[in-house]
């Protein structure tokens, strides 16, 4: 057994890379994939994957874990509870949020939710800095070091009373972000548009959760992609654009790209799945898909689709936010709530891959190769993680073998805390059997193998997405504004 040249050798499957598929052995050696190609040497241990799909373990760009809100309420999952879940379905890496609430240090934050990742989670995670508190502390000094060491991107939002960041805020948060080399992304909605929405039909009587999708209006988030864009176009900061659900705003971000902006863009499962007629549920039914932005409408869907087609849209995430149906999650405010008092997020972590593998390779919706490119090779590449997202040698070992031809029913309940699914009783094709994380085996029939703690720290290094376009607005090019430095 001594001269065998691999540990594991998956054997005879189906390889399927973002630009291509082909017949090949794969060869792991530790924790790295060490060969790829037909008639490999022995491995110590043989997977037959014969009739199989390997492919990349699905990397989770935008996922909430263990994360208080900014209404004070703890998410149902633990990094334990969520990162099982996302082995579970496909996916080996996960991007959560080290999330700063007022009068919090983010050096402490970001110490805080690493201790806890590191006690509990079994996919290999990052952290996007969450900053809601952004004092001089944090602007001058913490977040450029944070952003140093390896944590490269910076979540902010435009709105929410407890979180949003102004105007001024927002410029400082991009400029600081610009110097130490990360990618800022933004939760885009207009504040305003928002709350006095919400409060007029609160006023009204129109309390049930159905009406929490009419007090987001698509307005509002047309608004704010379009201001975001001047901001980043005025600093030079490259952006992404959480959970787009507009076409609307699909458009201008289209358009800012054409013009050579370094503008990128998700969208989220629930958005290709679901539309706001799924909330005309009966009582407090529809509390449990509340999410923000909401739903919009099938038209919306298609353009959606359209721009994960084109490109315009780069990255297909979970945004798994987590809360229990019951008075610590959703029902928090009360057996009576309005819709305004009811958390907003879904689960998501768990079924995203098996959706989009339904869709996309079943159902003929952009195709293998694209699947693989937007659930795992670019997030990856995006977001820096390293040697993720991708088959080859080099490469971590985190491989999934799906059985494309597999019917499954999801079930009412997942494999996190949540209690309940919002896709329950739906019936997707094709599902993973084995997954495998850095070599070792995590999920092998429907089983967990993997131990809480097994997941990683991905420190990043600056990659692309964070590189400024060197395009300089009027008023910071010295050549345009009578000299001055202000960067």
């Amino acid at each position: 057994m001594a001269d065998q040249a691999f540990d594991i050798v998956i054997r005879g499957g189906t390889v399927a890379t973002a630009d291509g598929r082909f017949e090949a052995d794969v060869g792991l050696t530790g924790e790295t994939i060490a060969a790829v190609g037909r008639g490999l040497a022995p491995g110590r241990r043989e997977i037959d994957a014969r009739g199989r799909l390997v492919l990349p373990g699905g990397v989770d760009s935008h996922s909430h874990i263990e994360q208080l809100s900014g209404g004070g309420i703890m998410n149902a999952d633990t990094f334990e509870t969520a990162t099982r879940s996302a082995l579970m379905g496909g996916t080996t890496s996960v991007i959560s949020f080290a999330a700063q609430h007022r009068g919090m240090r983010l050096t402490d934050v970001v110490d805080d939710y690493a201790a806890r990742a590191a006690r509990g989670a079994m996919a290999d995670y990052a952290f996007h800095l969450m900053v809601a508190n952004p004092d001089r502390q944090t602007i001058e000094t913490d977040l450029p070091a944070l952003i140093r060491a390896g944590h490269r991107s910076v979540k902010v939002f435009m709105t929410y009373d407890k979180v949003q960041v102004t105007d001024e805020q927002l410029l400082d948060v991009l400029l600081a972000t610009r110097s130490a080399g990360g990618l800022v992304c933004v939760h885009a909605e207009n504040h305003g548009m928002l709350k006095w929405m919400g409060d007029r039909l609160v006023a009204r009587g129109y309390r049930a959760p159905k009406f929490h999708a009419v007090s987001h209006p698509r307005a509002a988030e047309i608004e704010a992609i379009h201001r975001l864009i001047q901001f980043s176009l005025l600093v030079d900061q490259p952006i992404m654009i959480f959970h787009v659900s507009t076409a609307e705003g699909l458009d201008l971000i289209r358009k800012a790209r054409a013009e050579g902006a370094k503008v990128y863009a998700e969208t989220c499962t629930h958005y290709l799945f679901q539309t706001m007629a799924d909330l005309d549920l009966p009582g407090l039914e529809a509390a449990k898909l509340l999410c923000s932005p909401p739903q919009r409408t099938p038209s919306d869907q298609e353009a959606l689709w359209r721009g994960l087609e084109l490109g315009d849209l780069q990255v297909l995430s979970s945004d798994h936010a987590p809360y229990r149906f019951d008075a610590s999650g959703k029902l928090s405010a009360g057996a009576d709530p309005d819709f305004k008092q009811i958390a907003n997020g879904q689960p998501g972590l768990q079924i995203r891959m098996p959706l989009l593998f339904d869709a996309m390779v079943g159902g003929g919706r952009l195709g293998l190769e694209r699947f693989v490119d937007l659930t795992a090779a670019t997030p990856a590449r995006i977001y820096d993680l390293p040697r993720k997202g991708a088959i080859a040698p080099g490469m971590d070992a985190d491989i999934v073998l799906w059985d494309p031809e597999r019917k499954t029913v999801l079930p009412d309940a997942l494999d996190d805390n949540t209690g309940y699914n919002p896709f329950a009783g739906r019936t997707v094709t094709g599902y993973p059997e084995l997954v495998m994380l850095r070599g070792a085996v995590a999920v092998e029939d429907g089983v967990l193998r993997a131990k809480p703690g097994s997941g990683r720290l991905l420190l990043r290094e600056a990659g692309e997405a964070t590189r400024p376009t060197g395009r300089l607005s009027p008023e910071f090019d010295p050549a345009h504004n009578f000299g001055a430095d202000l960067y």
